[in-house]
């Protein structure tokens, strides 16, 4: 298990002092991760999610050992590798002593070597205490070229792999040590989409079947929900949301979260009136009712997010028969394939479809939307 608590690393903000004589040390101080706390179980992939400086990628290099945090703790395993606790000795495990598997964005790998001797060489280099006889290493490197299917390369040359299978190799040479815990920063980035999708599920079938407790680091929202047991969604080094990924996905809490997950229509509103968990909120548009376990009282502006899946648009009405039906006209389609989207107008604002690519409407007919209760979300102003 893996559990971070309190962590906070800052960077000297020296540049912008330069631009305001008024900035004291503290304020000059960047927090790259701002008093962030989670526990990873044994066996789960756990994600940081979130756009570019966010503090994902800082979080991990902490973990690694490849940053040194301000305060907190990183323990693995029930082994501190990192502590500032107040009236105990700081511990600071080096990075090469930590035992974590890594795997870079970058591949990483030896030019010079064989498929089979980049793969063997972290067990070659370790501690003479910790000394792997060489049948061992030749077992324990053809089990994880195996699994990695990449028994039948082992002789080559590793920069003649693929992209893919170098990616491969890079993975199967953080795994044959054994590591109580696998990080890894953006590793399909550099991958092709079709390449990318495919090791996506391989990664997934890897780390299940091991059972290897691993943190994903990565900006890619499809990713951390394919991969993921839990997400953590990050922000200006905070941790605005964890959980699992079809909640986060369906139950947002704030405006950032549904906008960085996935597509969402946003409809500004006011709380008119409430019933246990059925909301009434009124907007420029119309009224909506939806379901929600949030506590808000009447009067209360709101945010209501609407995914483009959970709208169904269709050319007759049935007012009366169903809640939240407006009228619209669509003003433009895109087929995607698998869905087709619609874009309507409903006078203040535009609402975007989606559904199945069977059904498209052309633009300048009228349409009505109709969106289900239970599938709206309601979000609190930011």
């Amino acid at each position: 298990m893996l559990r971070i608590n309190n962590l906070v690393k800052t960077f000297d903000g020296e540049r912008r002092r330069r631009h305001s004589h008024a900035a004291t040390p503290e304020e000059a101080r960047v927090f790259a991760v701002n008093d962030v706390s989670f526990n990873v179980e044994n066996g789960q992939l756990f994600t940081l999610l979130g756009p570019s400086g966010c503090g994902k990628t800082t979080t991990l290099r902490s973990i690694a050992g490849l940053e040194r945090p301000d305060s907190g703790t990183i323990e693995v395993g029930g082994r501190v590798l990192f502590s500032t606790n107040e009236g105990k000795k700081p511990v600071n495990v080096p990075a090469n002593e930590r035992g974590l598997g890594m795997v870079f964005q970058s591949y990483a790998i030896w030019p010079h070597m064989s498929v089979f001797d980049n793969v063997a060489f972290p067990l070659q280099v370790k501690r003479r205490g910790d000394r792997v006889s060489r049948k061992e290493i030749s077992e324990r490197v053809m089990r994880v070229l195996e699994t990695m299917e990449l028994a039948n390369f082992a002789d080559r040359q590793a920069t003649k792999l693929s992209g893919g299978q170098q990616q491969r190799l890079a993975l199967a040479r953080a795994l044959v040590i054994e590591p109580p815990l696998l990080l890894l920063d953006e590793p399909l980035s550099n991958l092709d989409a079709k390449l990318r999708e495919s090791l996506r599920y391989e990664l997934k079938r890897v780390q299940r079947e091991l059972g290897i407790t691993s943190v994903y680091v990565t900006h890619d929202q499809v990713e951390a929900l394919a991969l993921s047991n839990s997400i953590a969604v990050m922000r200006n080094g905070n941790i605005v949301q964890l959980g699992r990924p079809r909640e986060i996905y369906e139950n947002p809490n704030c405006r950032f979260v549904a906008e960085f997950i996935g597509t969402s229509n946003f409809l500004s509103g006011n709380v008119v009136s409430k019933d246990d968990d059925r909301y009434t909120v009124n907007t420029v548009d119309g009224q909506l009712v939806l379901d929600s376990a949030a506590t808000l009282p009447i009067g209360t502006d709101v945010i209501v997010s609407v995914r483009p899946e959970a709208v169904e648009v269709s050319t007759t009405s049935r007012a009366g028969e169903v809640p939240n039906e407006w009228k619209g006209t669509v003003l433009t389609r895109a087929y995607l394939g698998d869905s087709l989207d619609h874009v309507v107008g409903l006078g203040k604002h535009e609402l975007r479809t989606r559904g199945n690519p069977s059904t498209s409407i052309e633009p300048g007919t009228t349409v009505y939307l109709r969106m289900d209760p239970a599938k709206l979300v309601l979000v609190p102003v930011d």
